[in-house]
Order: structure tokens, then sequence, then C-alpha cells
């Protein structure tokens, strides 16, 4: 998954654009936050793993509002 991906489906999850430092883009949603690098590519698997598990869906739920 690309990192614009991932934030397309943040944003559908509620979590909110907050701030970005460089290439790294900060969503926010209570008090949970979320860094995305914005690389070009698709992101590592871990680092994809680490958002997904951050949001507190499963894999599938987090695919399944792509």
């Amino acid at each position: 998954m690309s990192a614009s991906e991932v934030t397309r489906v943040l944003v559908n999850l509620g979590f909110e654009f907050l701030r970005q430092r460089g290439s790294h883009r900060i969503y926010s949603k209570n008090k949970t936050l979320i860094t995305v690098p914005m690389h070009t590519g698709d992101l590592r698997k871990g680092t994809l793993h680490q958002i997904i598990k951050q949001t507190g869906l499963s894999v599938e739920e987090f695919l399944h509002n792509r």
C-alpha cells in the first residue's frame, strides 16, 4: 500500500490531518497520533502493520475501508 492510500483510509476512519514535518504527516483521533511517512512507492510491511495496529483494527477491517 502506498502512503497516499493509507492516508485516504485514515481520513475515512475519522482521523484528521494534524501537521507535517518534512515528509512525515501526523494524523490524530481521540488522542491517538499516527505518523505516516510520505515516501514514494509502497510502505514497508512493518511500517504498515504498525499503522494498522495503532488504529485498533484488524488487517482485514483496515483493508475493507480502502
